[in-house]
């Protein structure tokens, strides 16, 4: 029997998706019904249900029950999930950059020709001199 996917798998598959994450961002909005998430997509009303079913597998939305509309609501905790397992790779990446950057700063202090001296008016010094 195979193992079970762990949440953020599942998550990370949800998010997978464009359908779902444009999902995602309107309920970002604030809550709504699954015709009005349908409306933007040109796919039937049961495709959309499908994609809503795969987010709320992965624990991204959660509908209620309000009489006879039911409305999506995002809930934001899987995406927390893989910020803090993406926070990870962010800070090596940053490191890493910062290295590179750190390199090419010195690489550009090498190549650059050293200024030419300040050369001064001899005369003007004399006059300042005299006085």
């Amino acid at each position: 029997m195979p193992a079970s996917p762990d949440h953020l798998s599942v998550t990370l598959n949800a998010l997978a998706d464009p359908t779902r994450r444009a999902i995602l961002a309107r309920l970002s909005l604030g809550e709504t019904t699954v015709n009005d998430l349908a409306e933007p997509f040109d796919m039937s009303l049961p495709a959309v249900s499908k994609h809503l079913k795969v987010l709320e597998k992965a624990g991204l939305i959660s509908r209620g029950r309000e009489k006879q509309w039911r409305p999506c609501r995002l809930e934001p905790e899987p995406l927390k999930e893989v910020d803090m397992w993406l926070a990870k790779y962010r800070a090596m990446w940053e490191a890493r950059l910062d290295r590179l950057e750190a390199y090419l700063t010195q690489l550009q202090a090498a190549a650059d020709p050293p200024a030419p001296p300040v050369v001064t008016d001899k005369s003007d010094t004399q006059k300042d001199d005299r006085t």
